[in-house]
């Protein structure tokens, strides 16, 4: 199987440092499964191409493996050593894990650049329909370009196979063309060569971050990914969660409200409504006396920058389930001084899962999070927040959905972001928190939160919990 990526930038054979491969040597490394030849058809200032051909050997597969329910003939006689499948991923994840993890250290700005690159799969299984190659690729900002291949040219009357040579171009950074390759190659040929379970996820995560929350076909991928596997409900529900931790502020929330500023009157200095949330989060804890608080489903970190500005807040966690989100806070932190970071640690996890770690601080923030979370697994959130985590005080902001009519340009009955599961109105939050507190011995009071319309109220609200219990009364046993 062969695979080439090239690209036109100046010099191109810049290429070399970003595989960390040479353009003037060719380099072969003994895999699991067979060989990997690198070398570079072209290299020049103009155009570099750099080449993996994967040379697997048949036998060496099925080996020792017996007949597994396969006719001994399907074991030897396949596809497999000579098209794009998991093998491929599996390689350019050894063969090229310097390009994959986005590293060189020799021009760390052009790992980070988008370049000009256009990678052609020879052979390339695309099981089911051929239009999937660019519905996978095409939001990804690809051309893409798909040649077909007779059955047998022949047979004219055999029609097409299921075999493509796939061309992609795009101005792109080099380790996310390597990562959608590394994901979108198996989901084509909707198999894999070896036995996966759960890390499967974590692979996909790893490898998906940045692009695949917002994909429009992560269903598909998740699912073909997995080989529709169990394990294919798990991948999607920590993908919401990514996607809702890596949302940020919706955009119809920065709208102003024409029901509350007067046409004639000067408009004041409009403070966002994202910043007014974070800054009642802060001024509820500082008055419950908090001084070891968890920020769930912190993002970036902008209500742990505001906490770190108090020095009542001694100790802080950051949970959250997107890595990058979490690299990005670790960079921002990385400025403050000495003495403020080290009130602060950040973890990654997720709500919907039993979390020792949450456990024994004074207070807990969920700022606009549930809301991007299935209403089936809003029952898991509250145990592993409310009964195992138990902090003394819990503060959770979430949209107000009757304010939704005040945003001209939000459609009837839709969303403020494409993700949210559901919106509640000021009842409906009533009624949840009403439920939660007597279930886990709190008291609740609401709030309303930024500029408050007489008819719909404020745009967003607030609910603030105080555990009425000690700590451990209510505490069972919990696993998930």
């Amino acid at each position: 199987m062969l695979l080439t990526i090239s690209t036109t930038h100046t010099p191109a054979t810049d290429l070399g440092f970003l595989l960390a491969k040479h353009p003037a040597r060719s380099q072969s490394f003994v895999l699991r499964f067979g060989t990997a030849h690198v070398f570079y058809p072209e290299a020049t200032e103009a155009r570099c191409t750099v080449a993996l051909l994967l040379d697997i050997d048949p036998v060496g597969l099925v080996r020792g493996r017996g007949d597994h329910g396969e006719g001994l003939l399907d074991q030897y006689v396949n596809d497999r050593p000579y098209v794009a499948s998991s093998f491929l991923s599996v390689t350019l994840a050894e063969v090229f894990a310097t390009g994959l993890s986005g590293r060189c250290r020799e021009r760390p700005d052009l790992a980070a650049t988008p370049l000009p690159l256009e990678a052609c799969l020879a052979v390339l299984p695309v099981r089911g329909n051929e239009a999937l190659v660019p519905r996978l690729f095409t939001p990804l900002g690809y051309t893409v370009e798909t040649t077909g291949h007779p059955l047998d040219p022949q047979f004219p009357a055999w029609g097409e196979s299921n075999y493509r040579t796939v061309t992609l171009r795009g101005q792109v950074r080099l380790c996310d063309l390597l990562a959608h390759l590394y994901v979108l190659i198996p989901v084509l040929d909707a198999d894999k060569h070896y036995y996966f379970g759960a890390d499967e996820i974590d692979k996909l995560l790893r490898r998906g971050a940045g692009w695949l929350t917002a994909h429009p076909e992560r269903e598909l991928i998740t699912a073909r990914y997995l080989k529709h596997h169990h394990l294919v409900r798990t991948a999607l529900a920590r993908l919401v969660e990514e996607e809702a931790s890596e949302a940020g502020e919706p955009e119809p929330d920065e709208a102003p409200s024409e029901a509350v500023v007067e046409p004639d009157a000067p408009e004041p200095p409009r403070v966002r409504l994202h910043q007014q949330r974070l800054a009642a989060t802060v001024a509820v804890l500082k008055e419950a006396g908090a001084r070891r608080v968890l920020d769930l489903g912190c993002g970036e970190g902008r209500l742990i920058r505001l906490l770190l500005a108090e020095g009542q807040f001694t100790t802080i966690l950051g949970l959250d389930v997107a890595s990058r989100m979490l690299a990005r806070a670790q960079s921002r932190l990385e400025r403050l001084p000495p003495l403020q970071q080290q009130r602060v640690t950040l973890i990654q996890g997720s709500l919907t899962y039993r979390d020792e770690r949450l456990i024994g601080y004074d207070a807990a923030a969920v700022v606009e999070v549930i809301e991007h979370l299935d209403q089936a697994r809003l029952g898991t959130f509250e145990r592993v927040l409310f009964e195992v985590a138990r902090p003394s005080t819990v503060v959770i902001t979430t949209p107000n959905a009757e304010y939704n009519v005040r945003y001209t340009t939000l459609p009837s009955g839709s969303y403020r972001h494409a993700d949210h599961r559901f919106e509640w109105t000021r009842a409906e939050l009533q009624a949840w928190s009403a439920r939660v507190a007597a279930r886990f011995g709190y008291r609740v009071r609401l709030a309303p939160v930024g500029p408050e319309d007489p008819e719909v109220g404020a745009p967003s609200q607030m609910a603030i919990f105080t555990q009425l219990a000690p700590p451990d009364a209510a505490r069972q046993g919990f696993s998930e």
